[in-house]
């Protein structure tokens, strides 16, 4: 995400140099590369305007700390502004109070709302709350049933509302519902338009009278820019809007949605969707974008992740078989699925710090994971276990089965024995720069940095 604005604001503050201390002259070219390139990304002019001024008043004058050149200094101050923008620091969701807490989800027709419910109850899930759905948009198609079928997917209960209750029953009744049912959260999906009417806002004024909400969460398309800022002022003074989330980040989002939302309806972002599966939501957390908007990645969040996805034990005795050089083609399928669940390739490497700008110039690609996968996949369960069986007739087989060339499972092959002899040196997979470069290495035509095999 914020590719494009990365690699401007990257550019910018190259131009700052080496001096022992910050000076107008100094930085003026930098600030004005820094403007174009928050304005090329449809974020706010007034919000720009007191970035910026933000940044000059810190940085004008400022002796530079012996550990760091003027230039890394400014890279700091911009850092800490753009976090500041953002909100400075996490906020979630606020769940004191009455139980259930009630969220009302709002905002314009497409922006994400109904799939957005389905991947807080899903957040809410993991933390051991028990949330409830109510799926109360009325005018869209099929909105109810898309939101009960998210429901379904995640065990968790939701009213069975029907377009003739009308939205604001639904919302009341919905309530008592989740009330009887013992939920903690109750999550209200409501209609959105293509854009604000009278009659839209009027009736969610209505169902937050019926409700009083804890929560009324804004959801933003990540992609549209200042429009969605505007849309969310224009809500936030109707309604009261809390927070915001944004969605469909997972793409090259221009960032003035991000960027903006904050600082001019003074509510803080609270999450964001990464992707479209129901587990693709993240806490936002400024200070984190703001290092991977500056190229400087976001190993928290990637350590995170890791935690998240690979389990202690596991770890522990695929440590005992590295060490035992018993690791198999099982094994390493296991992991490299479990790897996959965290992200797409590119989107975990972009959080290490500097591989941001490697990769415009790589030649990874996402296919050849999807390739190893199905060259293992092809093998029988001794191939896998002992892949020193696999003789020339084997490997015709499993790229006849897989869809690829057989010096494709050679190469393979070569680089797993490789690998294997590399692991008894690794301390384990929970180490995420290690599982990746493990999984970069066993695609076809790629090698890890320092690898010296093919």
């Amino acid at each position: 995400m914020f590719e494009a604005l990365s690699e401007k604001l990257t550019g910018a503050l190259r131009k700052v140099s080496a001096r022992q201390r910050l000076s107008e002259d100094n930085i003026a070219s930098a600030l004005q590369d820094v403007r174009m390139a928050l304005l090329g990304a449809d974020v706010n002019y007034k919000v720009v305007q007191a970035f910026l001024d933000a940044v000059r008043v810190r940085a004008v004058g400022e002796d530079v700390p012996g550990a760091l050149n003027a230039g890394q200094y400014f890279i700091k101050i911009v850092s800490d502004e753009l976090a500041e923008m953002m909100g400075g620091g996490h906020q979630g969701l606020d769940l004191d109070g009455a139980i259930p807490a009630v969220a009302m989800l709002v905002g314009l027709q497409g922006s994400g709302k109904t799939s957005t419910a389905g991947k807080l109850a899903w957040m809410l899930l993991k933390e051991g709350k028990r949330p409830y759905l109510v799926p109360a948009d009325v005018y869209r198609p099929a909105a109810i049933e898309q939101l009960a079928t998210l429901a379904e997917s995640l065990g968790v209960a939701c009213y069975p509302s029907t377009v003739e209750m009308g939205a604001v029953r639904i919302a009341a009744e919905g309530l008592k519902a989740g009330h009887a049912a013992g939920a903690d959260v109750v999550l209200i999906d409501t209609a959105g338009r293509l854009q604000i009417d009278q009659a839209l806002m009027a009736e969610l004024e209505q169902i937050k009278a019926a409700v009083n909400p804890r929560e009324i969460l804004f959801i933003a398309d990540g992609m549209t820019g200042q429009d969605a800022v505007n849309t969310a002022q224009a809500f936030h003074e109707r309604l009261g809007v809390t927070g915001h989330i944004l969605t469909k980040m997972d793409g090259d989002a221009r960032g003035g949605a991000a960027l903006s939302i904050r600082a001019v309806t003074e509510q803080p972002i609270k999450f964001m969707a990464v992707g479209e599966k129901l587990d693709q939501i993240e806490p936002f957390h400024p200070e984190r974008v703001a290092s991977r908007i500056l190229g400087m990645g976001d190993l928290v969040t990637l350590i995170e992740k890791a935690q998240d996805t690979f389990d202690e034990e596991q770890a522990l005795e695929l440590q005992r078989k590295m060490s035992r050089n018993e690791f198999t083609l099982s094994d390493f399928l296991d992991q490299l699925r479990a790897l996959r669940n965290m992200g797409s390739m590119q989107e975990l490497l972009e959080m290490i710090p500097g591989m941001g700008g490697m990769l415009k110039n790589s030649n990874m690609d996402e296919n050849q994971l999807t390739k190893t996968e199905a060259m293992i996949c092809s093998m029988t369960r001794r191939e896998r276990d002992n892949h020193n069986m696999i003789n020339m007739s084997r490997q015709k087989r499993i790229a006849k089965g897989s869809g690829t060339r057989p010096s494709d499972v050679n190469r393979l092959l070569k680089q797993f024995s490789q690998m294997r002899k590399m692991m008894k040196k690794m301390s384990g997979l929970g180490d995420p720069g290690k599982a990746m470069e493990m999984a970069q290495s066993m695609m076809p035509g790629q090698q890890p940095p320092g690898a010296g095999f093919r």
